[in-house]
């Protein structure tokens, strides 16, 4: 098996999923590795994400794991078997990681939901204010790499799947660049707000009780429940959780907040009138 030099975060998430199989089980990776017929070192590499795994090989050990979840097998398998090289592969080597292991989880979302507090997410954003994101960044960014940045995102905004968002009047208000830039933010969430599968909620200042002002998430539903995963910004870069328990509490969080936030169609005649405005 060749060892892979750079893991995905799919195919990380993958042998997390197998590991905690294995250790349900109350298997250790030695006599999992016996009963596969293979070795300790293989079972390591592949719960590592190291190393692929056919789908003989998953099935069997989801067997000796007495997993019975057979929609959860079959979503693994495709994982697993998946060799999708998708658009964001261009881009490996020009950007972190972390870039391209988003653009890989939204490709095989079921669905995403947003909470935006201070932006707008980067799947919404216009080339202008994108630009103007990442040409805050410090330290500063060359100038070649800004741009780099600017077009993976602008490439990454396909929503084939049901979107919400809840955003808060902050995120709608910060000017990250000039008032012409914002005007052209705002006017583009109007705009995507009338799609189909998208649906989008503001939270306003004025809103009593607020209290979850550090709740900015991205959600992506995966084939099913335990695939989903969350996302949050971290100082370098983007944390992904995906244990069952945190998985919860984001969507126990994320319906509180939509609970709370003005409907849709009051949403829209609120972004309206702060286009008016400037």
């Amino acid at each position: 098996m060749v060892l892979r030099r750079e893991p995905t975060a799919r195919h990380m998430r993958l042998g997390v999923e197998l590991r905690r199989l294995r250790e349900a089980a109350g298997l250790t990776t030695v006599e999992a590795a016996a009963l596969l017929g293979a070795n300790r070192v293989q079972i390591s590499q592949i719960e590592s994400g190291l190393v692929g795994v056919s789908e003989q090989r998953l099935r069997r050990l989801a067997s000796h794991y007495a997993c019975t979840d057979a929609e959860f097998i079959d979503a693994l398998v495709d994982m697993a078997t998946d060799r999708t090289h998708g658009w964001w592969e261009e881009y490996r080597g020009l950007l972190p990681t972390s870039f391209l292991d988003l653009s890989e989880l939204n490709r095989h979302a079921s669905f995403r939901r947003d909470v935006a507090i201070l932006y707008v997410p980067g799947l919404l954003q216009t080339e202008g204010y994108a630009r103007a994101v990442f040409s805050g960044r410090v330290p500063e960014l060359a100038e070649e790499e800004l741009e780099v940045r600017v077009r993976h995102r602008m490439a990454g905004q396909e929503i084939a799947v049901p979107y919400d968002l809840v955003i808060h009047e902050s995120a709608l208000r910060i000017r990250v660049g000039d008032r012409a830039a914002s005007r052209a933010q705002l006017t583009k969430l109007l705009g995507l707000s009338e799609a189909d599968n998208i649906t989008m909620r503001v939270i306003p200042f004025d809103l009593d009780g607020f209290a979850r002002a550090g709740s900015t998430m991205t959600y992506v539903g995966g084939p099913v429940p335990k695939l989903d995963t969350v996302v949050r910004d971290v100082p370098h870069g983007s944390a992904f959780i995906d244990s069952e328990a945190q998985l919860g509490a984001f969507r126990t969080r994320f319906r509180k907040l939509e609970a709370v936030a003005l409907d849709p169609q009051r949403s829209r005649d609120f972004i309206n009138r702060l286009v008016k405005e400037l």
